[in-house]
């Protein structure tokens, strides 16, 4: 039987006010470059930004980025900014499941259990001069 692998990203974008709460950043525009794919490789995710509670971009080794648009709100993601996954294989799937990170007293521990969707191939829009 194959170990799982417990991967924690562990994203704190705490900046803002003395409470850790920061003014709603809007994202960065994007638009679909390609297919969408049902999993990307693990060792190739540099960073993961969340955008909202159904949304995460993960970043990939090369500088291509995959939006995965989850199929249903995943309560507290983008709160906590922080989430986690266990797999058995070398790849995060669209039928893998991530798991809320929340940080209580200086100790993480797992909240909600939200379904992954397929990953879309995203680049940013310039912005017009």
């Amino acid at each position: 039987m194959k170990a799982s692998l417990l991967i924690l990203t562990a994203l704190t974008a705490m900046t803002g006010s003395a409470a850790g709460l920061s003014a709603k950043k809007e994202p960065t525009p994007v638009r679909a470059v390609g297919e969408p794919v049902n999993c990307v490789s693990l060792n190739r995710i540099r960073s993961t930004d969340v955008i909202d509670d159904s949304t995460i971009d993960f970043k990939m080794a090369g500088g291509k980025t995959y939006r995965n648009s989850l199929p249903y709100s995943c309560p507290g993601l983008k709160f906590e900014d922080r989430f986690s996954y266990k797999t058995s294989i070398s790849q995060l799937c669209n039928v893998d499941i991530i798991r809320v990170l929340n940080n209580y007293g200086g100790h993480l521990t797992e909240g909600a259990a939200c379904g992954l969707g397929k990953f879309q191939p995203v680049e940013k829009i310039a912005a017009p001069n």
